[in-house]
């Protein structure tokens, strides 16, 4: 599929066979596309880019070379985790890059979400250079781009980092074998490809990480702060016996007077935000259980440093985003 544009006849992927059917076509046209030629894939352990992942190893097995860029915005133990299972349990042909420093030394300072959203893009793409650079043969460059991400692009709602194409000095293809599906078409074709439910339900992480949930200027204790708190909205959240389709928190860059240990504190809020949706076009807010926010406001608080209060948001999409930048 050559176009940006889902065609209106394209029919819905919600059953196993029209998910092969879409399998068989996309391994085809990867197989035309890339001949004997190397890929390299951008891999965050996300659900996008296994299947993505999953495809392409079916497509062209080990042409393909996977690069997980820890760019200090994931959660708490992810970059390890996508090592772990990648790397170890399926065998990809898998390089882990530490760019941490690198990120976040450019994202100092910068307040604005589109800035924010497009120098993290950019670096992205000159990681992948420097990698491809190493290797001989790559001339490809794999993305998890989805559907919403380009409507979203081209609405001018927000950027997305894996839309609108690369520098031509890069001399790279993009293959984006999913772009035209959404977010539960791909869980469906990920299902069809043999991806453990673990990966395929996956609640959805964006591409700039915590940089669109540490809003405004990026600090390095704010940040730490967030992945800290994330971890137990997490931990707690996960213990339902119901688990929302996406939950996360957002820290953002204003404080409120508190107190710890009998003494004024001024320490920033923790929004805490569960939502379900089916194609990322519209969401709902999940009101979640009262003795579970009652535990979020005496845990978060009292084990991440640096905050003072818990705020819950029950924003749909439309009028809000799912993401605060």
């Amino acid at each position: 599929m050559q176009t940006d544009v889902r065609p209106e006849s394209m029919p819905r992927i919600n059953t196993p066979a029209l998910a092969e059917s879409f399998i068989s076509e996309q391994i085809a046209a990867i197989r035309s596309q890339v001949g004997d030629g190397k890929v390299l894939l951008a891999l965050s352990g996300g659900v996008d880019s296994s299947v993505v992942a999953a495809l392409l190893i079916k497509a062209i097995g080990q042409q393909l070379v996977c690069v997980h860029v820890n760019h200090g915005l994931l959660r708490k133990g992810e970059p390890e985790q996508v090592v772990r299972v990648f790397g170890e349990e399926l065998g990809a042909n898998l390089v882990y890059v530490d760019a941490a420093d690198r990120f976040l030394d450019k994202l100092a300072g910068v307040s604005d979400p589109e800035e924010k959203r497009k120098i993290i893009g950019a670096e992205f793409i000159d990681v992948f250079a420097e990698e491809a650079a190493k290797l001989e043969g790559i001339r490809f460059l794999a993305q998890g781009t989805i559907y919403p991400d380009i409507l979203e692009s081209v609405a001018g709602i927000k950027a997305h980092h894996n839309v609108g194409g690369l520098p031509e000095r890069l001399g790279f293809e993009l293959v984006e074998p999913v772009k035209l599906l959404y977010k539960d078409e791909v869980r469906v074709v990920g299902t069809a490809l043999g991806l453990p439910d673990s990966m395929v339900y996956r609640q959805p992480f964006p591409g700039p990480g915590l940089g669109v949930r540490c809003t405004g200027a990026i600090t390095r204790d704010r940040l730490e702060a967030l992945r800290a708190a994330d971890a137990i909205v997490r931990e707690e959240i996960e213990k339902l016996p119901e688990i929302p389709w996406q939950y996360f928190c957002v820290v953002p860059d204003f404080k409120t007077t508190g107190i710890r240990d009998g003494k004024r504190t001024f320490d920033w809020p923790c929004i805490v935000r569960a939502i379900n949706t089916v194609d990322v076009v519209e969401v709902t807010p999940v009101h979640l259980p009262y003795d579970l926010i009652d535990r979020l406001a005496a845990r978060i608080p009292a084990e991440v440093p640096g905050i003072s209060r818990v705020l819950v948001d029950f924003t749909p999409k439309p009028p809000a985003t799912v993401e605060w930048e």
